[in-house]
């Protein structure tokens, strides 16, 4: 059984395929395991080793995904938005305390600026005119004299290989620490979850800064000796040409990615026609039973929807491939980790009855970092409570009930609705604020806002969305501001996000 990516990535033949991309040649899984030695190699002569951290920023491709494999074999990667602006490159570089930050060449990022002003090294990543799809050597922006790392090679089980934050509600963003023995058992378990083989393709559509990407979109594939197409990000109106290109078996995605390409398949029929699917996976967030019923139909292959989440580098739930049953509406089996319905009070429930679904397995992490209190509301007994309320089925699979916590889920992009607070705070008009979730039709939900303003002062919708997109990623903005004399609040004058679309008539 494999702990460490070291081992994980050793079955691929070594002539196999293991990335490409559009008009790209083909790295193999030799030149990958290459790849991997010579930049650590290079890392570890810059004074960067194991446990130590490496931010990513770079977008979408095959030097991403190469690059996160690379850092997550023997240092800590810690993959960022790229469409971050600079404040928020200002918390995450802070907060994660790296030694370096990996850029493409050339790039213009707030986050370079940011990282310099940090002291961090920050690290282009070039590509050689001509090069495979994910080849690239590693080189200082600015040269500094440097020892080399004192614990350099490959990473060991118990080091930490990836740092992700949560989305806060109530509180700051937490550190989710993944040991090198988390990521190899949640790549073990998609593995053997979704049959990879070395014949296998993946399409990757994925954002490559998310554990959904990142495990289930890239690392588990590769443990199977497969091939991932990567794809600069997802693009409903070039995807069935990629598709036509890469010949895959199985794409992974999120819902709302799932009916954009429902809407332009019917125009697609010869490529859908010619390049088979073994299956389709969907994760994030939950899927309608009809989209699943109409993918299905459209690809003539199962839909295999999973759940997942950054705690337990991705999956721990999944619907089986056929013969087995899937259930529509059900995030099906567990699959990896151990699956259980929780009470308030830690008891464990019986199979039927509602309550908090808790996990424990090789997958999860043991802890938040630095966040004892955080640590203590989340484990209970040895399981961690994930926030999501839950029932179990006479047959074990798994059916969400509603969210625990109050994160705005837009389409699988976690958004911290506190986060969005403070920044409204921030404007000179505005006296109080609360954000929360309503539901949309495609996305799930989307931010909406509730602002009272000072006395006497005036501001409008767009200029509070304008003011707010100039600190924060577009997804996060308000599309739905309402101007009210005060904040909504609870029976016990406690401010409450969850129900708060339907109160105000936003979830019609």
């Amino acid at each position: 059984m494999s702990t460490t990516l070291d081992a994980l990535l050793a079955t691929g033949a070594a002539d196999a395929p293991a990335l490409t991309a559009p008009g790209r040649k083909a790295l193999g899984h030799g030149a990958l395991r290459a790849l991997i030695a010579a930049t650590l190699a290079r890392l570890n002569a810059l004074g960067i080793g194991r446990n130590d951290r490496v931010a990513i920023v770079l977008d979408n491709g095959p030097e991403m995904a190469a690059c996160f494999v690379a850092c997550a074999s023997g240092v800590t990667s810690a993959p960022l938005n790229p469409a971050y602006r600079a404040d928020e490159f200002d918390f995450y570089l802070s907060d994660l305390r790296a030694k370096a930050l990996v850029v493409a060449r050339a790039s213009t990022s707030p986050a370079v600026a940011v990282a310099e002003r940090l002291g961090m090294r920050v690290l282009d990543l070039v590509v050689a005119d001509g090069a495979p799809a994910g080849a690239f050597t590693l080189e200082p922006r600015v040269a500094v004299e440097a020892a080399p790392a004192a614990q350099g090679g490959l990473a060991r089980p118990e080091d930490v290989s990836m740092v992700l934050h949560t989305s806060g509600t109530t509180s700051r963003p937490k550190i989710v620490p993944l040991a090198q023995s988390n990521l190899a058992a949640s790549a073990r378990h998609i593995r053997a979850t979704l049959q990879f083989t070395p014949a296998d393709c993946g399409l990757n559509i994925m954002p490559l800064f998310h554990i959904h990407g990142l495990i289930a979109g890239v690392l588990a594939p590769l443990a199977a000796g497969s091939q991932v197409y990567c794809t600069p990000g997802f693009n409903a109106l070039r995807f069935f040409a990629w598709m036509d290109d890469a010949r895959p078996t199985w794409y992974t995605a999120v819902p709302t990615m799932h009916q954009a390409i429902l809407g332009r398949a019917g125009k697609n029929a010869d490529v859908i026609a010619r390049r088979p699917l073994r299956f389709v996976r969907s994760s994030s967030s939950s899927m309608p039973p009809q989209v699943i019923r109409e993918l299905e139909a459209v690809f003539k292959a199962p839909l295999v929807e999973a759940y997942g989440m950054t705690e337990a580098a991705h999956q721990m739930a999944s619907n089986p491939l056929p013969p087995r049953a899937r259930k529509p509406g059900s995030v099906g089996l567990a699959a990896g980790p151990e699956i259980a319905i929780m009470d308030e009070a830690g008891g464990l429930l019986a199979r039927g009855d509602v309550g908090e679904v808790v996990i424990r397995g090789p997958n999860v992490t043991a802890g938040y970092e630095n966040n004892p209190k955080a640590n203590a509301e989340a484990f209970t007994n040895g399981w961690f409570r994930t926030g999501d309320q839950g029932v179990l089925d006479a047959d074990g699979y798994l059916s969400l009930t509603g969210r625990l916590k109050e994160i705005i889920n837009r389409g699988g992009e976690k958004i911290s609705p506190r986060e969005i607070d403070e920044i409204l705070m921030d404007h000179p008009a505005v006296a109080q604020v609360v954000c929360f979730g309503m539901p949309h039709a495609k996305l799930g939900e989307e931010v909406a806002a509730v602002v009272v303003l000072r006395e006497g002062a005036s501001v409008s919708e767009r200029e509070l969305q304008a003011f707010c997109g100039e600190r924060v990623a577009d997804f996060k903005v308000p599309k739905k501001v309402l101007f009210m004399a005060e904040i909504p609040k609870g029976a016990t004058g406690k401010l409450q996000r969850i129900g708060l679309a339907a109160r105000l008539g936003l979830a019609d």
